[in-house]
C-alpha cells in the first residue's frame, strides 16, 4: 500500500509516492510553477476572490491529479495523502474559507459575515475533495496551523529545525515567493512573513527557473572565469564549466549543461560580482548583463526584480528584530529552509542581506514542509504529536502590510537595489526614520549545512518534473472585435482568442499568467469585453 506526500508551494508543488510496509520514498513529482495565475500567494488570493474560490480549488485539484498520475501506480492502494502548505494553499485545496486572509480588519469581516475561521488538524476521506474515483480508498490528512494565519508550512520550519529547543534569540525562515519566518526569544514566538516574489526562486526573471535538473544554483570564482555549478537529476549539485561572465567566452566545460539559473544561484552570482568588484552598485552591470551560459543571462532588470525580493526578505528579518524589543547582535541562531535555503551558498547570502548577517550560527535545511508531510504519511501518531505542540506554541503574528517599520526599511531596500543609493544614505534615512543603523555583518561565523539537496531522497523512481500543467482557463468575448490587442499585450504568451460556432472565446493558460500583477489583456481591451471574473476551467 501507497501514501503521499504533498507540499503546497507558492511556487510550485512538490509529492512523494511512499511504499508504506517499506518506508520507502518511490518517487517524486514537482511541478514548474503555481497553476493559479500570478506569481505570489496574494496573487492567488486575490484570483480565488475575483474569480471564485470554486475555480481556484479545481485548478489546483485537478493539477494534483495530473502530477499523481506521474506516479504510475494503481490510485486505489493509496491510503494516506498528508497535505502541508500556507494557510491560503491549504484553504484552496479544501476549498474553505479564505476571506479572513484576504481582509484582515475585523469590521470588513463582520459584514463579510466571515466569524471564527478555524484551521485545525482534519483526518477525512479523500473522496471530499476527489470525488469516489481517483483516491477510493485513502484519507487525508492536513497537519493544524497555530493561528488562522499562521499555517502548516511555518509549523513545519519550527517542528523539523531544532528552533523550538534553542535557549537563546533564533530565527528560522522558510526561503520562498511568501517568506515565512519566525523569531524565537525564550518562550515568545513572532512570526511574519514577507511577500519577496518569485525571483527568490529564479521565477519571474529573464533566464530563471525554479530548482531542478540543469538549474544554476551556485557560482564560484576561479581566476578571470567563474566555475558555474549546477543540479543534476538527483538534484545535487555538479560542476558544469568554467565561463568568463563578462564575454560569454567558455574555457573548459564538465560534461553538465545549464538550461537556466534559480534563485539561488542569481544571489550567487550578485555576490561574487560585488566581492570582484565588478558591480559597484546595484543594478548596473558590465555591458548591462552577467553572461552564466548559453543563452543564460542576468539583466539588469533581473537584478533590480532579485533585489526586490533580497531587499523584501531583509527588511522583514530587521522588522521582527527592532519590533521585538532586541538588538541585532542579540541574534544566536538563523535556520533557512526551503529550497533556496539548502541550495544556496550562506556565506553569499549573509553578504547580500538574504540571511542576517549578525547571527552567530546559520543552519541550513531543506524542505521542511515535504518532510512533515512525509512523516505524517509514515506515523500515525505524528499527528497526535503535532497537534500537541501547536496548541503549546502561543505566537504573535506581525503583519508587514501594516507595519511602518517595515515599510521604512524596505523604502530603503527598493532605493539601494533599484536607484544604488549608497549603504551610509542607507544609515541616514533610518535615522530620519528613528531606527537603528543597518547591523554589522559579522565577519566569521558558524555555518552548518544539514542537508546537501532540498529534497533529500527523490525514490527509486526518480525525479518527475511536471513542466507544462496545461489548465486552460477561458471566458466568452462577445464584444471582441478580434483585434488581438490583448494577444499582443500579454508578457507570457499565456492568452489566444478563438472563435467556436461563432462565439469568441479567450482562453489563458492558467500556469503562465501573471493575475493581478499584470492584467493587461484587459486594460487594454478597446471594448473592454474580457471579464475575468467569469473565468472557468477547460482541459487543454
Amino acid at each position: 500500500m501507497y501514501g503521499i506526500a504533498l507540499d503546497l508551494g507558492t511556487s510550485g508543488f512538490r509529492a512523494q509516492l511512499i511504499d508504506l510496509e517499506k518506508k520507502e520514498t518511490l518517487k517524486t513529482v514537482i511541478t514548474m510553477g503555481h497553476p493559479l495565475p500570478g506569481g505570489n500567494v496574494m496573487d492567488h488570493l486575490d484570483f480565488a476572490i475575483t474569480t471564485g474560490e470554486d475555480v481556484a480549488h479545481e485548478v489546483i485539484i485537478e493539477t494534483i491529479r495530473r502530477m499523481f498520475l506521474r506516479f504510475d501506480v494503481d490510485l486505489s492502494r493509496v491510503e494516506r495523502l498528508a497535505v502541508c502548505g500556507n494557510p491560503i494553499q491549504l484553504s484552496l485545496f479544501q476549498n474553505t474559507e479564505i476571506r479572513d486572509l484576504a481582509y484582515a480588519g475585523e469590521n470588513k469581516q463582520k459584514m463579510l459575515g466571515v466569524r471564527n475561521v478555524k484551521r485545525d488538524a482534519r483526518v477525512f476521506p479523500a473522496s471530499e475533495i476527489f470525488g469516489e474515483n481517483d483516491l477510493p480508498n485513502c484519507e487525508i490528512i492536513v497537519p493544524p496551523a497555530i493561528k488562522h494565519e499562521i499555517g502548516a508550512d511555518a509549523l513545519a520550519m519550527m517542528l523539523e529545525t531544532d528552533f523550538l529547543i534553542q535557549p537563546e534569540p533564533s530565527l528560522v525562515t522558510d526561503y520562498g515567493t511568501n517568506a515565512e519566518m519566525a523569531l524565537k526569544i525564550g518562550d515568545r514566538i513572532i512570526t511574519a512573513s514577507a511577500a519577496a516574489g518569485p525571483a527568490i526562486e529564479g521565477q519571474g526573471i529573464s533566464s530563471g527557473m525554479l530548482a531542478s535538473p540543469g538549474a544554476i544554483c551556485d557560482v564560484k570564482p576561479e581566476g578571470q572565469y567563474w566555475r558555474i555549478i549546477v543540479l543534476d537529476r538527483e538534484m545535487e549539485k555538479q560542476n558544469a564549466y568554467l565561463i568568463d561572465p563578462v564575454t560569454g567566452e567558455i574555457k573548459e566545460s564538465y560534461g553538465f549543461e545549464a538550461v537556466g539559473i534559480t534563485g539561488t544561484g542569481v544571489i550567487s552570482a550578485f555576490a561574487l560580482a560585488l566581492r570582484s568588484g565588478m558591480i559597484e552598485k546595484f543594478p548596473k552591470l558590465p555591458n548591462g548583463k552577467l553572461i552564466l551560459g548559453p543563452g543564460i543571462e542576468i539583466t539588469e532588470k533581473d537584478v533590480e526584480e532579485a533585489g526586490k525580493a533580497i531587499g523584501a526578505i531583509r527588511a522583514a528579518h530587521m522588522t521582527l528584530i527592532v519590533e521585538s524589543g532586541i538588538k541585532y547582535e542579540d541574534l544566536e541562531y538563523a535556520y533557512m529552509s526551503g529550497a533556496s535555503g539548502a541550495y544556496v551558498d550562506a556565506e553569499d547570502a549573509r553578504r547580500l542581506g538574504a540571511a542576517p548577517g549578525y547571527a552567530k550560527k546559520i543552519v541550513q535545511f531543506g524542505n521542511t514542509s515535504l518532510a512533515l508531510a512525509r512523516e505524517l504519511v509514515l506515523e500515525e501518531s505524528r499527528l497526535d504529536d503535532v497537534i500537541a505542540i501547536a496548541k503549546k506554541i502561543t505566537a504573535d503574528h506581525l503583519m508587514m502590510a501594516t507595519s511602518e517599520t517595515f515599510n521604512n526599511f524596505y523604502l530603503c531596500e527598493l532605493s539601494y537595489w533599484t536607484q544604488g543609493m549608497p549603504l551610509e544614505t542607507y544609515d541616514q534615512m533610518l535615522e530620519l526614520y528613528g531606527l537603528p543603523p543597518l547591523p554589522k555583518t559579522l565577519e566569521h561565523v558558524n555555518i552548518e549545512k544539514r542537508v546537501v539537496k532540498d529534497i533529500e531522497e527523490v525514490g527509486s523512481g526518480g525525479l518527475s518534473i511536471l513542466k507544462e500543467i496545461g489548465i486552460i482557463l477561458e471566458v466568452p468575448v462577445e464584444k471582441c472585435v478580434y483585434c488581438k490587442k490583448c494577444v499582443k499585450e500579454c508578457p507570457e504568451t499565456a492568452l489566444e482568442i478563438v472563435e467556436i460556432d461563432g462565439h469568441r472565446i479567450a482562453k489563458y493558460d492558467s500556469q503562465k499568467c501573471l493575475g493581478t500583477s499584470c492584467r493587461r489583456c484587459v486594460s487594454v481591451c478597446p471594448e473592454d469585453a474580457i471579464d475575468i471574473t467569469k473565468l472557468k476551467i477547460t482541459a487543454k
